[in-house]
C-alpha cells in the first residue's frame, strides 16, 4: 500500500484539476451515481471523530477518518486532523493511505468556489473572506482562482491576525470589520468557528452570494429565510449535526437545492440578479474521494510516496 505524507499531498494535488473533479463529485451526488452514507461520529468531551466513506464512479472508493477539535487553534494546530484511505473499487484492496488534513482544507474551499461560480452574479467582482484560520487562507487561494479579476478583502475577530494573513497575499486588502466587509462584497465567504451568526441580513447587498463552511452557526435565520439555499446533499444537510448543518437541521429537505442539480441543469440556480443565495457546506465524502483520487493518480505517475506491506 502506498503511504503519502502531508508534504506529498500538498505537492501532488493540482488545485486547478480539483475544480473539475469537484464538479464531478457534485453532479454524482445529484444524479444518484455516488454512494455516500451520512457521516457518523464518536463524540469526546473536547471534539469528535467522524467517519466518511464514499464511492464516486470515475473517481474512486475511499474513506476519511477526521477528528474535529475546534479549540486546536489555541495550540497552533488545525481544527481538523484527518487521514484518507483509497481502495480498489473492483476488489476492495487498500491502495493508499494519505494525509487528509491538507485535503480537507483545500477541497472545502475549492468546493465553495465551485458553488460560487455557479451561484454568484456573473458580474461579481468583490469577494470578502471572514476568518483567518486554515479555511480563511484556503478560501483566499481558491476564490482567487475562481474569480481572478475580483478584489479580495479579509476580515476577522483579531485585527493582528487579519493583518498578518493579508500580508502574505499581494491581492488581499484588510477590511475594518466583518460588517464593513459584508456590506462591500458581492460574494461573502464565512470561514469561522462561530457559535452565533457573524452576519446580519441587513448588511448584505442585493444579489449577494453567501458561502458558509463553518460547522458552528455563521448565518442568521433572517438571511436563511430570505435566501435561496444550496447544499451538497439535501438529505445530509438537513439532518442534525454532525451528519448535517446546525443552521439547517430540521428544515424541509425540499426547501434546499443541491449544487449538483444546478450544474446538471435539472434545477435552477440564481434566477434574478437581486436574488440572495446561500451555499451551506457540511463537507461530503465525495469531495474527499475526488481530491484523494487526484493525489493517488499523480503519485502513481510520478513514483511519489512510500510503499509498505500491511
Amino acid at each position: 500500500m502506498l503511504v503519502l505524507t502531508e508534504a506529498d499531498v500538498a505537492r501532488l494535488l493540482d488545485p486547478d484539476a480539483l475544480f473539475d473533479a469537484l464538479r464531478h463529485a457534485f453532479t454524482a451526488i445529484s444524479d444518484g451515481t455516488a454512494s455516500v452514507p451520512p457521516r457518523v461520529a464518536a463524540v469526546t468531551g473536547a471534539g469528535l471523530l467522524g467517519a466518511m466513506p464514499g464511492f464516486v464512479p470515475g473517481l474512486g472508493l475511499g474513506a476519511k477518518l477526521v477528528a474535529y477539535y475546534r479549540d486546536n487553534h489555541r495550540h497552533g494546530m488545525p481544527g481538523h486532523q484527518a487521514v484518507i484511505v483509497m481502495f480498489d473499487p473492483d476488489d476492495g484492496r487498500p491502495l493508499a493511505l494519505m494525509d487528509g488534513t491538507h485535503i480537507t482544507a483545500i477541497r472545502t474551499a475549492t468546493a465553495a468556489a465551485v458553488a460560487a461560480q455557479a451561484l454568484a452574479r456573473s458580474d461579481a467582482t468583490r469577494v470578502a473572506v471572514a476568518g483567518t484560520g486554515v479555511q480563511g487562507r484556503a478560501h483566499i487561494e481558491a476564490f482567487g482562482r475562481a474569480f481572478p479579476s475580483a478584489s479580495l478583502r479579509l476580515t476577522g475577530r483579531t485585527p493582528e491576525h487579519v493583518h498578518a494573513v493579508a500580508a502574505a497575499y499581494s491581492n488581499v486588502q484588510v477590511a475594518d470589520s466583518v460588517e464593513a466587509a459584508v456590506r462591500w462584497a458581492d460574494v461573502v465567504c464565512l470561514c469561522t468557528e462561530a457559535d452565533e451568526p457573524v452576519i446580519a441580513r441587513s448588511w448584505l447587498a442585493a444579489g449577494a452570494h453567501v458561502s458558509s463552511v463553518g460547522s458552528g452557526v455563521e448565518v442568521d435565520a433572517e438571511t436563511l429565510g430570505a435566501a435561496t439555499v444550496f447544499v451538497e446533499a439535501r438529505g445530509n444537510a438537513t439532518q442534525p449535526f454532525p451528519a448535517g448543518s446546525r443552521e439547517l437541521a430540521g428544515r424541509d429537505p425540499a426547501s434546499v437545492t443541491e449544487v449538483g442539480e444546478v450544474l446538471l441543469g435539472v434545477r435552477p440556480g440564481r434566477q434574478r440578479p437581486e436574488e440572495l443565495t446561500v451555499y451551506k457546506s457540511m463537507g461530503h465524502a465525495s469531495q474527499d474521494v475526488a481530491a484523494a483520487a487526484l493525489v493517488y493518480q499523480a503519485a502513481m505517475h510520478s513514483g511519489a510516496g512510500t510503499t509498505v506491506a500491511l
